[in-house]
């Protein structure tokens, strides 16, 4: 492609990044064994990251990205959008074959963030200048950093960043009190009110980066854009770690800065492979993917908690879920520890290409 600047429309870039953060989420989520996967696709216990940290983040920069690029119309598309994705959330978290216990269900979710970030991040695209944007994640960043270090939490004091004395997980118990995550690491919600904030600037991250991508310049100087802007992020996060750590559960600042970097790298690539020099051979499983990113997030997460809640009875006479005692049979036996579990979350992955793959072909898209 010429060093002119690209048309305008919809860049399949973003397509193949999005599809990819996707088969990544599905590849993590669905180990055939939690205690025989490889380290890197398990989150970092508490502070640090794998790259299994860094799928989240890239979704929601993806999402800030893909804002520009669709040009929202207006309040009630946002509202719209919000309320599906959030509705959608609540109902994997109320998925069961018994009666729903509504004073336990968890309120918070992937879904959930996924969709108040969106909206915050549409309206400040609708009614914020890009420096007043610029200005708005600053302020989070640096408003989030001194509540974490300053707020003192009851019975644990100030700079607590401990999976109990942390201000996020403290302020989720008192406001969510029993509708929140309540497995380790801590009491409160990874995906819970406060942390919401700094997420939102991983996505203002991605919608300036969707601006970047959307203007007039060349694109050589589009993707160096992309590349210094990524480093510098990534380069700032990992130095100022000494000061604040890398910490997904509480989103921290040195995170957002950090994931931010690599996504803004990654989109970088992802656009002069595809989108500048055309070499797609190797795209369309991501493009089949990011084309129903929902749907397949949502329909894998679904079929993935009824293989959960289903309970057979093993040789043993132990009661296993329907997901064990099929991985039990099926992977187990033919594979080394870590490589059947990577095996089954494998074998997952393709069954979701191949239910996408009939749905593109078939142009049925589920948008929200």
């Amino acid at each position: 492609m010429s060093e002119s600047a690209l048309p305008a429309g919809r860049l399949r870039s973003l397509d193949v990044l999005r599809g990819a953060t996707i088969a990544g989420m599905i590849l993590v989520n669905n180990p055939g064994d939690w205690s025989k996967t490889f380290a890197p696709f398990l989150h970092a216990e508490w502070h640090g990251w794998t790259p299994t940290d860094w799928i989240f983040p890239f979704f929601l920069f993806i999402v800030g990205a893909a804002i520009p690029l669709a040009s929202p119309k207006g309040h009630r598309q946002i509202a719209r959008r919000v309320l599906i994705l959030f509705g959608l959330g609540l109902f994997l978290n109320a998925f069961r074959f018994t009666a729903i216990d509504w004073g336990t269900l968890r309120i918070p979710g992937v879904l959930q963030r996924i969709a108040v970030v969106y909206g915050l991040a549409a309206l400040a695209w609708l009614h914020l200048s890009p420096r007043a944007r610029r200005w708005l994640g600053v302020a989070i960043l640096a408003g989030y950093w001194a509540a974490l270090m300053l707020v003192p939490v009851p019975g644990h004091g100030a700079g607590d960043l401990s999976p109990q004395g942390n201000l996020p997980f403290w302020l989720d118990s008192q406001l969510l009190g029993r509708h929140t995550w309540r497995l380790a690491p801590g009491p409160g919600d990874p995906e819970g009110i406060l942390s919401t904030l700094p997420a939102l600037v991983t996505a203002l991250c991605g919608l300036a980066a969707g601006e970047w991508l959307r203007g007039k310049r060349p694109p050589h100087e589009t993707a160096t854009g992309l590349f210094v802007a990524g480093n510098l992020g990534l380069a700032a996060g990992l130095a100022l770690a000494a000061w604040m750590p890398l910490n997904k559960n509480l989103w921290t600042p040195t995170y957002v800065l950090a994931t931010g970097g690599v996504a803004a790298v990654a989109l970088g690539l992802a656009f002069v492979l595809v989108d500048v020099h055309g070499r797609t051979r190797w795209t369309r499983p991501f493009e089949v993917l990011g084309s129903n990113a929902i749907a397949a997030f949502f329909g894998s997460t679904l079929l993935a908690k009824i293989g959960i809640l289903i309970k057979l009875q093993a040789e043993d006479g132990s009661t296993v879920t329907l997901t064990t005692w099929l991985y039990r049979r099926l992977a187990e036996p033919w594979l080394p520890d870590g490589w059947s579990s990577l095996a089954w979350a494998t074998a997952y992955l393709l069954l979701w290409l191949g239910v996408t793959w009939v749905m593109y072909r078939k142009r049925v898209f589920l948008k929200v």
